[in-house]
């Protein structure tokens, strides 16, 4: 009688907290799961949140070609960095931005041979700290190698395999380059340039993907199925928009060069 007493006293309290649960929508720990109400472990908590969240997007997508996925980072911290492989992918498209500002100018400037690496005896250096660059005339630059004249040659050789279309002129420790008109044959020239460097650069951008799936899939004993699916389509998501991102940048410096 008097446990029964008991039993009935904690009733408001256990209702309470069951409404409670309903309400706010808070999952409930699993069949089996040892953690007490509301307090499910963290790995069944996951689980669940990523499940349901994975059948509401299927859900979403019917009748649509593709769902869209955006699963919280912290959800999936012990099996990979998202906000990494974001970063990693964003240093592609960074790295393009600077090849298509310092390869891809249709009129040269002293800054345009800055990043020229020219092979000494001693490493690689930039031109721009081995000789001082200046501007004689729209069309002609100057490099000045008095600091390091023993480098001269080695610099002239840079310059004309740059790929910017330069034929370097040596003159003791000074090195005269001719600016060659802008032509169409030059500004096409450069386009297919730019498409060049675009393809590298979705190459490195697939092999972003392809490490950070591989990571995912090394968790399949972990996680269910659908967690794995989950996270492969975020990922492929994550690459689809800086590609695409990519050809918006080819597109504009393409517009640039041809005029």
């Amino acid at each position: 009688m008097a446990m029964a007493l008991r039993c009935l006293r904690a009733l408001p309290s256990l209702l309470h907290r069951s409404s409670f649960a309903v309400a706010r929508g808070l999952p409930r720990a699993p069949r089996g799961c040892p953690a007490p109400l509301l307090e499910g472990c963290r790995q069944c908590v996951q689980q669940m949140l990523l499940s349901r969240q994975l059948a509401t997007k299927k859900a979403k997508g019917k009748g649509q070609s593709q769902a869209k996925v955006n699963i919280s980072a912290a959800l999936v911290e012990d099996i990979i960095s998202l906000e990494e492989t974001n970063e990693d992918m964003q240093a592609v498209i960074e790295a393009l931005k600077e090849d298509f500002s310092r390869n891809l100018n249709v009129r040269t400037s002293p800054g345009a041979l800055d990043h020229i690496t020219v092979m000494t005896k001693d490493g690689k250096f930039p031109l721009n700290q081995l000789g001082q660059i200046s501007q004689k005339s729209p069309q002609l630059l100057i490099v000045n190698m008095t600091s390091f004249p023993e480098s001269t040659a080695a610099a002239a050789k840079a310059i004309r395999e740059s790929g910017m279309n330069l034929n370097p002129e040596v003159d003791g420790t000074v090195i005269r380059v001719p600016v060659p008109k802008v032509t169409r044959e030059h500004r096409e020239s450069l386009a297919k340039l730019a498409k060049q460097f675009t393809n590298k650069s979705k190459e490195a951008l697939r092999k972003v993907r392809s490490k950070s799936i591989t990571q995912v899939k090394k968790s399949k004993n972990k996680v269910s199925e659908d967690t794995i699916r989950l996270l492969e389509k975020q990922i492929q998501q994550m690459a689809d928009g800086a590609a695409t991102e990519m050809d918006k940048l080819l597109a504009a410096k393409t517009k640039e060069l041809l005029g």
